[in-house]
């Protein structure tokens, strides 16, 4: 099975060496407008390959990355400290722009997995750039966000964050929703009307916790990379070994909430055809609000770009 990752950055590197020592893929394309700083990474990534299950990985074109079966799109203006994802909208539409035709020349039946932010908005541009079916064309979503949720949950409940469901739904960023009615450990609920007062603090305060998790590493180290090249592979792991997975990757909807023609995350199945179905929420009137507002926000950005 053959992976491309365009854009070598913090984030297409981790994606990466995450892929490379769990071998997920036979064969990875890296593609970046450096080249000589691409030719360095790659070494870089060939002379640990002792360590691990063989995969061929070159550095090349969008030329050598003819016939892959997923192609992961990282490449863009890197979100700076103070500025929200939806700052970063038409800049990288621009770099889209380029890209999308490119790839949908030489990659015409693989799956394009955006992972560049804004990535609702961004995923949308690439839909409607590349002209692939909805189904084939998805971001990474609230993948990386329900981890980071769950994980502070766990660590909260002293539990494996592996043993609990929880998802945050809607834009991957500020607008983002926690599924709390469906939130469980077991069939019990996380968070309902007969907790105590300063538990449901407590559950509140982990989802901010999540919400700002992004802003506050950049704060400190400038970029995040780590945590979303592993959510990148789990979703390459689902695609390439048609795993069925539900995940909380971002999908193009006619309509959701009223809101028509827009680009956000809900839990769906994600396999070898991509986007195989998209699950039913059931949704409280709060979560019902927040989800629209959240679609509609998305909606109001798609609207400012210019194709």
């Amino acid at each position: 099975m053959k992976g491309v990752i365009v854009g070598a950055g913090q984030v297409g590197l981790a994606c990466a060496y995450a892929m490379m020592i769990q071998n997920v893929l036979d064969e990875m394309v890296l593609v970046d407008i450096n080249q000589e700083k691409l030719l360095g990474e790659v070494m870089d990534l060939e002379q640990g390959m002792s360590f691990v299950h063989p995969t061929v990985i070159k550095a090349g074109t969008m030329a050598e990355a003819t016939g892959a079966d997923v192609v992961m799109i990282t490449a863009g203006a890197a979100q700076k400290e103070g500025e929200t994802r939806l700052d970063l909208v038409q800049k990288n539409v621009e770099i889209f722009k380029r890209l999308i035709p490119d790839i949908v020349a030489h990659c015409p039946q693989a799956i394009l997995l955006v992972v560049s932010n804004p990535v609702d908005v961004l995923t949308y541009a690439a839909w409607r750039l590349s002209g692939l079916p909805k189904n084939r064309v998805f971001g990474s979503g609230t993948v990386l966000d329900t981890g980071r949720f769950r994980y502070l949950l766990a660590r909260h409940l002293g539990i494996d964050a592996r043993s609990l469901h929880a998802y945050i739904i809607g834009e991957h960023g500020d607008s983002e929703v926690p599924f709390w009615s469906q939130a469980n450990v077991c069939g019990t609920p996380l968070y309902h009307d007969g907790m105590p007062t300063e538990e449901r603090q407590t559950m509140d305060d982990i989802f901010q916790q999540t919400k700002h998790a992004a802003y506050e590493i950049i704060q400190r180290k400038g970029y995040t990379n780590y945590a979303v090249g592993l959510a990148v592979t789990r979703i390459v792991q689902s695609i390439i070994r048609d795993q069925n997975r539900v995940l909380t990757v971002s999908c193009i909807m006619d309509e959701i909430l009223g809101v028509q023609d827009v680009c956000l995350s809900v839990p769906a199945v994600v396999g070898r055809s991509g986007i195989s179905r998209r699950l039913h929420l059931t949704l409280s009137p709060g979560e019902e609000e927040l989800l629209r507002q959240s679609a509609q926000t998305l909606r109001e950005v798609i609207d400012c770009i210019r194709f």
